[in-house]
């Protein structure tokens, strides 16, 4: 173990020493539409134009993934481009979000919404450095703390679903709680799967292709509710997976009774 770590401590000097200098400018065009995107959100939540602002997290989404699968697939992969996707993301989908959800149901809570969204900044801002200073010792199939496009996107899911920001004090309050559940599952220790494993050029049965066509059908049928169905569902797949890999293991314990029993 201790060898392994030192190799891959080694792999990443051997990065920052050798690094390039140069900047590649797809990659780099991409991450600054991630920042555009994040940009006209906060534009348009000052409009009060609360669904296009949660439409431009979404696009902003997409130019994230799109930048990381180009630097890698024309291998322009620089410590530049990774710091610079981290800034564009704490813009998008941290400063973003947050203004998102002040603006459109935190401004009456008084200090406690303020916090609310300022706690979702900052816990996605720790998470971003610490998915940096340890992206070359996890474990490729699973992220540490919920990814902040994650708790991004089911912030301006809520929007999508909820629509005009006509609430009662006790659904905003309930809003602020879910607020304060995704930052701490930002900082936590629970593992989410990074779906980076997945081959899609890899040849699929014909039902497999049926099956992802008849889903996107669905969703695009009823966009708002599978939004946020689907980042409702990855942002408690954590906390499911955690709670179950527990059971596991205690009902793998024998106890007392059974060593007794076998004893005899």
């Amino acid at each position: 173990m201790r060898g392994r770590d030192g190799e891959r401590r080694r792999r990443w000097q051997t990065l920052r020493e050798n690094r390039q200098h140069g900047i590649y400018l797809l990659p780099s065009f991409l991450t600054v539409g991630n920042i555009f995107c994040g940009f006209l959100s906060m534009v348009l939540t000052f409009d009060g134009r609360y669904t296009e602002a949660a439409l431009a997290i979404f696009v902003a989404m997409v130019m994230d993934i799109l930048d990381g699968r180009v630097a890698r697939l024309t291998k322009t992969t620089t410590l530049f481009g990774k710091e610079f996707d981290s800034l564009a993301d704490v813009v998008s989908f941290g400063v973003a979000p947050g203004l998102l959800l002040y603006s459109y149901a935190f401004k009456d809570l008084g200090r406690i919404g303020w916090l609310a969204a300022f706690l979702f900044v900052i816990c996605g801002a720790l998470r971003l450095a610490r998915f940096n200073v340890m992206t070359i010792s996890q474990d490729r199939r699973f992220f540490i703390g919920l990814p902040i496009p994650g708790a991004a996107g089911a912030v301006a899911s809520w929007v999508l679903l909820f629509g005009d920001p006509d609430f009662d004090r006790w659904q905003v309050v309930g809003m602020a709680l879910a607020t304060y559940l995704l930052a701490f599952l930002m900082v936590s220790n629970t593992r989410y799967y990074s779906f980076k494993e997945l081959d899609f050029a890899r040849q699929r049965p014909f039902g497999v292709i049926l099956l992802i066509v008849l889903g996107v059908l669905i969703i695009a049928s009823y966009p708002h509710f599978f939004a946020f169905l689907l980042f409702g569902t990855y942002g408690l797949s954590g906390p499911a997976r955690h709670v179950i890999l527990i059971l596991r293991r205690k009902e793998s314990i024998p106890t007392p009774e059974a060593k007794s029993g076998g004893e005899a």
